[in-house]
């Protein structure tokens, strides 16, 4: 790194209002080990230890971009690194016990509705409601389903636990109408200019944790590196060309809990500034790599409202607040489905080395199965997702097991142009078909120039066949996955041409 990089060996952050130091740690040592079996915290549950029952659900607190308010964030302590937590606030279930011993307003709905029974997916639930009461006022039930996406309950079912939700905001404002208040009683709006009793105080804390220069962890024979600066980023990764890049963990944090690997170099980007911006430019909306999925979907989504079933069918919001759309590209997965519509949109990367930089188109980035065209320490700086034209009409659709957090058996994405009733171009493409997502580039030449009509799209369909050679595994076999490509094409054409009208479940209860 160069000279003028200031390193520092111990991380802090806040744990029911007293900071936390830690340096002489496995860095890859999983926030639900620290809270299990460091500090006799057992109301964290693992359940899977790879992010998709939520028993292990926390909450995390960081200070927004203005440094003047926070942003409370649920996410899953069992594939969350400790370190990552450095500079920000943790919460847990033991945390909400207020100092009169009383229950918070989301533990004394669940209790009053009835909504557990063996008790050990409740404390998720609990912090996923937590996190929801923080930063929604009233939600409708659909953001309330949302919220609980990535919980799961064998006991009692849903229905008291969704009544729960609706509850805790009558107690919430008992709690308030008494003057009771507490710092994670009052609900917090990102918009507002208040903030809830108690969150001045943290908000100060944090701040004084704010330290400038390269966390450095070493130990045995492992490495952790968090730069706050891309030049730091970059020296790091030429000096260490085979470390293992770290944004959200929701991939890595596998490799380590499932897969039980040992990462002996990690390079965290979630500290760089650079790689955290977020923008809107005159032609494209611009995306750091350590932009979280839930911050980079709000744009997204505001000029690309078609893709929002698909986009609330991605993951759960634990893995969207930690995960990053960088590092859904960068991994290489066939099967991340935000690379389909990405690629159907014309998506752009921008590859830095050292000092320089290049692009490359989204669809150009994949080479085979889990191989990109990164060179040796060469990483993902940016994403660069063109703003909508007129005339274009733009679809993605998942087919999967379960509607919600599932993986795809196959994701399809269409951008349509036409003028005088022809097509100008279309762009089709799919993850989880192939080894790599990729453009069917012999049905979009069979459909460019032709009417928009029955014929046009009947007559390119078997063009898709051409275009993949699809597997078959757990999720699909090769002749679904060959009919489904054809069906979501012509679902496409349905759609865009009048003939039908299809009705997206999220839009029944609006």
């Amino acid at each position: 790194m160069s000279k003028s990089t200031n390193e520092r060996n111990t991380f802090h952050f806040v744990l029911d209002g007293e900071v936390v130091a830690l340096n002489n740690i496995d860095p890859t040592r999983t926030v639900l080990q620290y809270l299990r079996e460091d500090r006799r915290r057992c109301g964290t549950k693992e359940g899977c230890a790879e992010g998709d029952c939520g028993a292990c659900t926390v909450v995390v607190a960081e200070l927004d971009n203005s440094g003047r308010r926070l942003n409370f964030k649920a996410i899953n302590s069992c594939i969350q690194f400790l370190p990552t937590l450095d500079g920000k606030e943790l919460i847990t279930v033991e945390s909400l016990r207020t100092p009169q011993a009383r229950l918070h307003p989301v533990q004394r709905a669940m209790v009053d509705c009835h909504g557990s029974q063996c008790g050990f997916c409740t404390p998720g639930f609990v912090m996923s409601l937590f996190a929801l009461y923080k930063t929604k006022d009233r939600p409708s039930r659909r953001e309330i389903d949302d919220a609980l996406a990535g919980n799961l309950c064998r006991c009692t079912g849903y229905r008291p636990i969704l009544a729960a939700a609706q509850k805790m905001y009558e107690y919430g404002e008992e709690i308030d109408e008494a003057g009771q208040h507490w710092m994670n009683c009052s609900f917090s709006s990102a918009a507002g200019n208040e903030q809830a009793p108690g969150e001045r105080e943290t908000t100060d804390l944090l701040r004084s944790l704010k330290q400038r220069g390269t966390l450095v962890i070493e130990w045995n024979n492992k490495r952790y590196f968090a730069p706050d600066r891309l030049e730091d980023l970059a020296d790091i990764a030429r000096q260490h060309p085979d470390a293992c890049f770290l944004a959200g963990g929701t991939d890595v944090g596998l490799w380590v809990t499932k897969l039980h690997r040992d990462l002996n170099t990690v390079v965290y980007v979630g500290n760089v500034k650079e790689l955290k911006s977020l923008r809107v430019t005159d032609t494209h909306l611009e995306i750091g790599a350590a932009v979280s999925l839930s911050d980079a979907l709000t744009p997204l989504l505001e000029h690309y409202p078609e893709l929002s079933e698909l986009f609330l069918r991605f993951a759960s919001p634990p893995i969207r607040n930690a995960g990053t759309l960088g590092g859904n590209i960068a991994n290489g997965s066939p099967i991340g489905d935000s690379m389909p519509a990405l690629i159907a949109l014309r998506t752009q990367l921008v590859l830095r080395k050292g000092t320089k930089t290049r692009q490359i188109a989204l669809e150009d980035f994949y080479l085979d199965y889990q191989q990109t065209a990164l060179e040796a320490s060469e990483f993902l700086e940016a994403v660069h997702i063109p703003l909508p034209e007129p005339d274009t009409q733009i679809r993605s659709y998942k087919i999967s097991k379960r509607f919600d957090q599932d993986i795809s058996a196959v994701c399809g994405a269409y951008r349509l142009s036409m003028s005088n009733g022809k097509v100008d171009d279309i762009r089709i493409a799919y993850g989880g078909v192939a080894a790599i997502p990729k453009r069917a580039l012999a049905c979009e030449k069979d459909i460019v120039g032709g009417s928009w009509d029955e014929a046009t799209v009947q007559a390119a369909l078997p063009s898709l066949d051409r275009d993949f050679s699809p597997i078959s595994d757990m999720r699909a076999s090769a002749a679904y996955r060959r009919l489904i490509t054809k069906n979501l094409l012509y679902k496409f054409y349905l759609e865009t041409s009048g003939e039908a009208n299809v009705v997206s479940i999220y839009d029944y209860g609006r």
